[in-house]
């Protein structure tokens, strides 16, 4: 019964109350049970394995900012453009996939047949001031890149407050 009280193991039918990009504690306790599952791992001492792998796929991701453009970058190894949705809403980027891998392999007197399946979703929080109209994503390699350009004078909307003595 404890399987059912951790967010890690999950069965894929259930769901939790609150989604990574509602709550971004929810992010940190992932990556707390990932640290936790591979150092039990790596000890063949997993004390939530019963003998299956469980393992999570988190993409990285890296985001960088010039006066012209934020670009976001997703390395996704192992996986094609049709296995990925990018949606653009609420000042942020959700990127969400499915990574299906299955093996096979036959030889004289036996079969061995593996399958693994992870899906992950990651919000990524955007500045204001973006073109959503001017938007490019692109998968090569392995590597998601999208591109938003900045709106024309969006810099300039800004302020500087004059701070005052006492």
């Amino acid at each position: 019964m404890i399987r059912s009280l951790l967010p890690t193991v999950w069965r894929r039918s259930e769901s939790p109350l609150r989604r990574a990009e509602e709550n971004p504690f929810f992010a940190l306790h992932r990556e707390m049970n990932r640290m936790f599952d591979d150092f039990f791992r790596g000890l063949d001492l997993s004390p939530f394995d019963s003998g299956r792998n469980m393992e999570t796929f988190i993409p990285s991701i890296d985001m960088r900012e010039d006066e012209k453009e934020v670009v976001v970058k997703a390395e996704l190894p192992g996986m094609n453009e049709k296995d990925i949705e990018v949606t653009l809403a609420d000042n942020g980027l959700t990127i969400q996939g499915e990574k299906k891998d299955e093996k096979e392999e036959q030889g004289k007197g036996y079969r061995h047949r593996e399958a693994s399946y992870g899906a992950f979703c990651r919000f990524i929080q955007l500045p204001e001031g973006l073109d959503i109209e001017k938007v490019d994503a692109r998968f090569k390699n392995g590597v998601l890149t999208v591109t938003l350009a900045r709106q024309e004078g969006a810099r300039a909307k800004g302020k500087k407050i004059s701070i005052k003595a006492g």
